[in-house]
């Protein structure tokens, strides 16, 4: 057989902190080599709200897939129709935005998960084994094991079923989605609102009692990042790369302009 193990979620197991950086922008798989240089452990594909179509994320996947970089796809909710497609062609783990139950958390996990844990339907030829023959009987719990599901916490409801969703079984993260959960609770933009502090802190309370991986996302700032991992939360998305880019390109020009006022 030729193995295979997600190295984000032996990072996880281990007790790490791991990052990723959203995608919004790039259509190159080249954008995993990148993730990989900047210090990055996975990629957080946003096909929820950008525009990219299943060719490319499969193209990413394999990529990333070969360097070590774990390729994740935040798909359109739970009704998205080609979380299983996207999984039988490299990606390695699925995000899951707007979950508000429990009942919607164990239909994240019929998809993403082969039997017992879940319905997904099986093929051959994966390419987490480099397409060899590997026997059902191998690839189904190998492949199991391997997926990283995560569900996404972005709304008032979600938060009050917070503890019912971290104990569904194949949930592997609970992730906050600052921004989402603060519109909803009509405090848009208000990153230190002591209710979203509350809320990451219950988050991280649920996880903790149900063996899973509490997540911040939205929250672009390292000193509240880093104050999170203090706290207990250690699956981060970092920036997306049209910001990353932006941001280099702003810098760059502005201290040219300056050296060339100074000469």
């Amino acid at each position: 057989m030729t193995a295979y193990t997600n190295p984000l979620k032996t990072r996880l197991a281990d007790g790490e902190v791991v990052l990723g950086m959203s995608v919004r922008l790039t259509r190159s798989p080249d954008i995993a080599r990148i993730a990989k240089t900047s210090g990055h452990d996975f990629l957080f594909i946003d096909a929820q709200h950008s525009i990219f179509n299943v060719e490319t994320l499969s193209n990413i996947a394999q990529t990333a897939l070969a360097i070590g970089i774990a390729p994740l796809v935040r798909v359109q909710g739970i009704d998205d129709p080609d979380v299983s497609l996207l999984l039988d062609n490299g990606v390695t783990g699925i995000v899951y935005p707007d979950i508000n139950n429990a009942d919607e958390a164990r239909r994240a996990v019929d998809v993403c998960k082969f039997a017992p844990l879940g319905k997904r339907s099986v093929t051959g030829g994966y390419p987490m084994f480099d397409f060899a023959p590997v026997p059902l009987s191998e690839a189904i719990p190998a492949l199991n094991d391997a997926t990283l599901l995560v569900a996404m916490i972005e709304t008032v409801e979600g938060l009050e079923n917070v503890e019912e969703i971290a104990a569904v079984p194949g949930i592997d993260v609970i992730h906050v989605g600052t921004n989402d959960l603060l519109v909803n609770m009509g405090k848009a933009g208000r990153f230190d609102d002591p209710e979203i502090v509350a809320a990451q802190a219950r988050v991280n309370a649920a996880c903790a009692a149900n063996g899973k991986v509490a997540g911040c996302g939205g929250n672009r700032d390292v000193t509240r990042q880093a104050a999170a991992v203090a706290k207990g939360a250690r699956f981060f998305t970092t920036q997306t790369d049209i910001a990353f880019l932006a941001a280099a390109a702003k810098d760059w020009t502005t201290r040219l302009r300056e050296m060339v006022e100074r000469a």
